[in-house]
């Protein structure tokens, strides 16, 4: 049988970690401001980091977004904007290829209606 096509894309996946108090709220902006199509939040991740001196070692959520790669400086912004740390992570991950009807939907939901530029 024939393979699925795949669309070599514009679309990036970004690894944000927060609080978990944090994380719902967060993602929620994301969304409703069309920074993001989708946000996955992972609700308990470890993670062990070197902070100001010190190894810290804290229990937060990841949180997994996928968006537009043109939108990345202006999600990067609100990220920053919104989140409780001085230094908040905040990773792109380029994506590329997928499902063309999957990249269009983030397209579209990203602000994008298809056509080039």
């Amino acid at each position: 049988m024939g393979k699925e096509e795949v669309l070599v894309t514009d679309a990036s996946v970004v690894f944000v970690t927060a609080p978990p108090d944090e994380a719902t709220a967060l993602a929620r902006a994301l969304v409703d401001e069309s920074l993001a199509a989708c946000v996955n939040i992972v609700p308990a991740v470890r993670s062990l980091y070197r902070w100001k001196g010190g190894i810290c070692d804290d229990e937060e959520s990841l949180l997994i977004i996928k968006t537009d790669s043109g939108r990345f400086e202006e999600l990067k912004e609100r990220i920053e904007r919104l989140h409780s740390y001085e230094v908040p992570e905040v990773i792109a991950l380029p994506v590329v290829a997928g499902a063309p009807r999957y990249l269009a939907w983030l397209q579209e939901q990203c602000g994008h209606q298809g056509g080039e530029g």
